[in-house]
């Protein structure tokens, strides 16, 4: 009897084979974006998904700024921040954060979907989002998926 095929087979970070995909984020509800790019960043779309190890793909998002937030989140939703000083505690809403930096908004909610742990953070390192509809990733030909 060979026992080899009753084996669970685990990716390895040298068997991982990682797409480049291209998401467009106009008009469309930032958690529900955020929640399947998290699931692209942390591989769990794939047959050979493994917990300890990234096999996840690049996510490029572009239109950033044309992200629709539902109800009133636009003025109520606050991001905090520190600087590190005594009285220091910062606030911003998301209709500040698209005026300033747009990418913020949609970089903040993927990253707080996955995990806080080293993993996590390269993981996080494959989102490169992008404010407009062009991008400098041609070079690595992705491919356009739509949720």
């Amino acid at each position: 009897m060979n026992t080899l095929s009753y084996r669970t087979v685990s990716a390895t970070p040298q068997t991982v084979e990682r797409k480049w995909l291209v998401v467009d984020a106009e008009n469309q509800t930032l958690g529900r974006l955020s929640s399947e790019i998290a699931k692209v960043l942390q591989g769990k779309h794939k047959a050979s998904y493994t917990p300890h190890v990234d096999t996840g793909d690049h996510v490029i998002v572009i239109n950033a700024e044309k992200v629709v937030l539902t109800g009133n989140k636009l003025n109520d939703k606050v991001y905090v921040r520190h600087t590190g000083y005594p009285g220091g505690q910062r606030f911003m809403t998301p209709k500040e954060a698209l005026a300033k930096k747009p990418e913020f908004i949609i970089e903040n909610a993927v990253k707080h979907m996955l995990p806080r742990t080293r993993l996590g953070r390269a993981m996080y390192k494959k989102l490169h989002v992008v404010v407009g509809a062009e991008h400098s990733y041609a070079a690595q030909k992705p491919e356009i998926i739509k949720f």
